[in-house]
């Protein structure tokens, strides 16, 4: 009876892993790295290395080539087909370029972009790029759904020869800060040029018994 439960446990565990989006321990790019540009820093070939998918949907990876051209993207892994440590020569790539790579998902027919989260329809970040997850090594972890939750265990690939950057905190651009001075500069203008009040000083004399009265106009 033992040997029995035995088996029927080892069984289900078995089916369990076989189903589509089964829970497998995957790298994931660490909190805080949503949003980052992915940089080349050649030279050399870049290599890409899938590491492994969580997802209930199905999803393909592509390198976004921003020609023009519909459906041209690098197609590079596929979640469901793909064996994890598989790599992939993504080719080179000058230094400092961006790197940008679109996630597509099978089952919504939905398309998630890494760096800004700009680039997405809900205006969210879809990709975390944690660089030196290796020694010069950059982990990509991308996230399938629209409005969460967002835990980025959808897609996770590496990447040589690159380096992120930091999105930058938003500042008042140089037309802006223009425009604030010039107000300021008039509104003192304006308070320059604005009148001072007038008040009058009085005096009395008295000449012959007649009380005589002279008035001086001054600025305040």
């Amino acid at each position: 009876m033992k040997l029995l439960r035995s088996l029927l446990a080892c069984s289900a565990a078995m089916a369990g892993l076989a189903m589509p989006g089964a829970a497998r321990a995957i790298p994931i790019a660490s909190s805080g790295t949503e949003g980052r540009a992915v940089l080349a820093t050649g030279p050399g070939a870049m290599v890409a290395t899938y590491l492994g998918s969580s997802a209930d949907y199905a999803n393909d990876v592509y390198l976004f080539t921003d020609d023009g051209i519909d459906n041209n993207d690098l197609f590079m892994f596929n979640n469901r087909s793909t064996p994890v440590g598989a790599t992939l020569e993504l080719g080179r790539f000058a230094s400092g370029s961006e790197l940008v790579f679109r996630l597509h998902v099978n089952n919504t027919g939905r398309d998630f972009y890494s760096g800004k989260a700009s680039r997405n329809a809900d205006r969210r970040a879809h990709a975390r790029a944690q660089e030196n997850w290796l020694p010069d090594v950059t982990l990509i972890s991308f996230e399938d759904l629209r409005g969460g939750p967002y835990e980025f265990n959808d897609m996770s690939f590496s990447l040589s020869r690159t380096e992120i950057t930091v999105p930058p905190v938003k500042v008042p651009e140089p037309a802006s800060l223009t425009l604030v001075g010039l107000g300021i500069a008039g509104m003192l203008a304006l308070r320059r040029r604005t009148p001072a009040s007038w008040h009058f000083l009085k005096a009395r004399y008295r000449l012959c018994g007649w009380d005589w009265y002279f008035y001086c106009r001054s600025r305040r």
